[in-house]
Formats: structure tokens, sequence, C-alpha cells
């Protein structure tokens, strides 16, 4: 555990009966950053959250939390973090504001501190206009931004977040994807598990693919998709003339001769894009429209697993 880092499991292990559920996994999360795990249904992302948070105990392993050691200290690490479930912790009798005065209350904060904190995240969570009223009255979007306002009560300096958009419509997950930006800016530690490919692709510093109990793949997005074959340039041509001139020195190239479009197999990294412009500049070749095609998260996911469906818990 270094300063840098926020979280880190080692050889973690968990089953239930005869069922591996976990098998070896070995994570690591620096401070200030966003992490995200992807997995097919059952894969146990749920499971590792569980065991990260304190609320389930692993069969083995060592987990070391905001400096902490779990087996040494787990109460130490609950002072540390927060966790939004994919089921809101929010009591639709109360109003948004009590709901957030009994987090405060639960957390020991003073009375001056208690008001304060509660008012300062309804203005951040925009509820201010919402606050005297029921929860169960709350929208989607609404409960969801509550809840992690109620997970923020005690400033923790590490958030499990599992599934936090689930259900949510697009304007709302767009919103929370806000929120968990300018959280990271203010230098909290989101662990993320999510459903939605696009979502680990727009927010994760890092994501790890979660299959069969095993971490199979892990990296940032850009990495993890140059590992998945089908990357390609694709250039367009201006005439026939310079298509047939790349044609003959892009040996590898399929063509579209209707089109004068040749497409090249390519990881999409810098480095071949380069290569491939030198190629073209050597022989005086003009490309009228140029594009890089890389495999997307679906694909990496598809290609990792074996799964021939988005991931859910």
């Amino acid at each position: 555990m270094t300063s840098t880092t926020a979280i880190t499991a080692t050889d973690l292990r968990k089953s239930y009966s005869d069922k591996t559920v976990l098998d070896g996994i070995d994570i690591s999360v620096d401070r200030g950053t966003i992490f995200a795990l992807l997995g097919p249904n059952g894969a146990g992302k749920t499971t590792i959250v569980e065991i990260l948070s304190t609320l389930t105990p692993a069969d083995g392993g060592d987990i070391r939390i905001a400096g902490y050691n779990l087996s040494d200290d787990p109460d130490a690490i609950r002072s540390n973090i927060g966790v939004t479930g994919q089921f809101s912790a929010v009591d639709d009798y109360l109003t948004g504001e009590e709901n957030l005065l009994l987090m405060a209350d639960l957390h020991h904060l003073s009375r001056d501190e208690r008001r304060s904190r509660t008012s300062e995240l309804l203005e951040k969570f925009d509820l201010v206009e919402s606050a005297k009223k029921l929860a169960s009255t709350y929208s989607g979007g609404m409960r969801r931004r509550l809840d992690l306002a109620m997970t923020l009560i005690g400033r923790p300096e590490i958030i499990f977040l599992d599934e936090p958009t689930a259900g949510l419509d697009p304007r709302s997950r767009r919103t929370m994807w806000q929120i968990i930006r300018e959280l990271v800016g203010d230098g909290v530690t989101i662990f993320l598990t999510t459903q939605y490919l696009e979502e680990a692709d727009q927010l994760a510093d890092r994501i790890a693919v979660l299959d069969q109990g095993r971490i199979v793949a892990e990296g940032t997005a850009a990495e993890l998709k140059r590992r998945i074959p089908g990357g390609h340039i694709r250039l367009h041509f201006a005439d026939r003339i310079q298509f047939d001139s790349a044609a003959e020195v892009l040996m590898e190239s399929s063509r579209d001769d209707a089109a004068f479009v040749l497409q090249i197999p390519s990881d999409g990294g810098v480095s071949s894009l380069r290569s491939l412009l030198d190629q073209l500049d050597a022989h005086s070749i003009d490309v009228k429209e140029l594009s890089v095609h890389t495999p997307d998260l679906d694909d990496v996911f598809l290609t990792l697993t074996g799964i021939e469906r988005t991931p859910t818990r």
C-alpha cells in the first residue's frame, strides 16, 4: 500500500457452498481515480463491492482500504468509505432533507454541522426545491442523487458505487456522470460497477473485466480496445489514380473499388497511424478522408467473456 493507493486486494477469494465466486482477485486503485469493474451476470462484481466495503467477509486474501488493513481495523475503513448500491437506501416516508439529517445523526455530526452539511448537499445535488417533499414523490434520478448525497454526509475518501445509474433515463445518467466527475475532481476515489459499457468508457481511468471469478483483463479503455482484433484505418481517395497507387503500396489492405476506399488493419495507435502516413507521403499519395476505427468496449466484453449480451451485475 502506497500513499497514492486507495484500495488494494490481493488473492481475494470467496465461495458459497461448492460454488467459487472469486478465485484469486488482485485489484489496485489509485487515489482520486475512477476504477470500473465490468462482468457478466453472476461474475462476482457485487460480491467484491460487499467484501471491500466490509459488508461481507472474504474467505481469503489481503485487503487494504484507505491505508487500513481490513482484518485489523474494519471500523477505520468504514469511517473512510461510502457505499451506494443498486437499491436505494432512501426512506420514502421522510423528506429529502430529513433523509440527509438522519444520515448526519448516524455519523454523529454536531447540530450545526448536520444542518450546514445537509444544506450544502441539497444545493450540490440540485435538491433544494424538493427538500421538503417526501422522497416517495421523487423521480428515479432525484432518488439516485439523494442516495449519493446521503453517502457523502460523512465526507468519505472512497465511494463504492454499485450500478449507480441502473434504470435511469439517458439525461439522468449523464447528470450522475457529471456528479461523479466532480467528486473525483475534489479528490474522492470511486470504485464503480456498471452494466453500461458506455459508462465505463466515459468515466473510468482504469477498467477491469471480471469473468468466472477472475480478472481476465485490466487497463484503460483504449488499452483494452487495442487488445481486440478488428481495428482498422479507412482511407478514402478522390480519384482512381490515387486509389490504385495506394493499393499498390499498401498490399495488406482490403479495397472497395466502387467507393475508392482502402481498409488497413491497425491497432489504432499513434505509431501505426504515423507509419501509414509516412508510407503515403513517401509515394506522394493524397488521401481525401481518413478515419480510425477501433473496437469498442462491447467488442472487448464479448471477446473476453464470450457472453452475447451486455453485462448486468
